[in-house]
């Protein structure tokens, strides 16, 4: 443990005269500290669209996983009888919590955003609906349907699964999606922080050649170009990471509309996660640049 602490305090603290190998200012600088703020700040988002899909995912799981519907479709001088011929039924079905006929309110305010506010349902055969909430254990939906058919056929349970599951699956893709994103996001930093070390590397050939002739091993050259864009990345990446997280604290919150695009961000702890990027950058800047630097130095011998 020591070792590797001094190891790392050797790093961060860097060697003087190596430093001068690797150009301070330069295209090959600012690209690098570009790329890292740039890929940090969309790693910000990704990260946020990954972690806000996964809790629609729950919550849309939660929402519907414990409740279900019971329409009941019957001739209006029929409909009374047929629910209170429902409700009983669910009064003695083990493992329904609850059960409530919808009033005419919550009806129209299901229908309203198809049929506008003004729905004269005295006067159209709406369905008659009933909530169903589970208890922890569930009920039996297929003997449910069987006693429904049985005592009122005009009632069709609906448990939401048909629902639930499509919903819950593509949220889960989507939250697979944003991580995939962050994944091609680190890789293409790699790839930008590769091209830029080579560069410096085929711009200092004359400097390196004449370090080796003083007799500097390649591990000390390749030290310097290693240590210098890792900590731009890492300088770059934190920037980035700050501007994104921002730019994701300035959103809509989710109880302005109460849509999923108002609740794209972080939650809670979840705000800990941006906290992550930076150090990843580095190290993704610290593995491309040392394969880059032992590459390009092998092929220069």
């Amino acid at each position: 443990m020591n070792a590797r602490l001094s190891t790392l305090m050797h790093f961060l603290a860097g060697d003087a005269q190596a430093d001068r190998l690797v150009p301070p200012t330069g295209y090959t600088a600012r690209l690098t500290v570009f790329a890292a703020a740039s890929m940090a700040f969309l790693a910000v988002f990704a990260l946020a669209f990954s972690l806000a899909t996964g809790r629609v995912a729950d919550r849309w799981g939660e929402a519907l996983a414990k409740s279900s519907t019971i329409r009941i479709n019957a001739p209006a001088d029929q409909m009374d009888a047929q629910v209170l011929a429902v409700m009983e039924i669910l009064a003695t079905t083990p493992g329904v919590k609850e059960a409530r006929p919808l009033g005419d309110e919550e009806q129209r305010a299901l229908l309203e955003p198809w049929f506008g506010p003004d729905l004269p349902l005295d006067r159209l055969p709406i369905p008659k609906l009933i909530e169903v909430i589970e208890d922890a254990g569930g009920y039996d939906a297929e003997g449910l349907r069987a006693r429904l058919t049985g005592e009122a056929p005009g009632a069709i349970l609906d448990d939401h699964a048909r629902w639930r599951e499509p919903l819950v699956r593509a949220a889960n893709r989507l939250r697979a999606l944003g991580l995939v994103a962050i994944v091609l996001i680190a890789a293409l930093a790699g790839v930008v922080i590769t091209l830029a070390a080579s560069a410096a590397l085929a711009a200092n050939e004359r400097v390196i050649g004449v370090l080796r002739l003083v007799g500097a091993q390649d591990s000390y050259i390749a030290h310097a170009f290693v240590r210098r864009y890792t900590l731009r990345a890492l300088g770059g990446a934190s920037v980035g990471t700050v501007l994104g997280a921002v730019a994701i604290f300035l959103l809509p919150s989710a109880s302005d509309q109460g849509n999923f695009l108002t609740g794209l961000g972080f939650a809670g702890w979840q705000w800990l996660w941006p906290l992550v990027i930076p150090p990843l950058a580095a190290l993704v800047a610290f593995a491309a640049t040392r394969q880059t630097a032992q590459t390009v130095l092998q092929e220069k011998r």
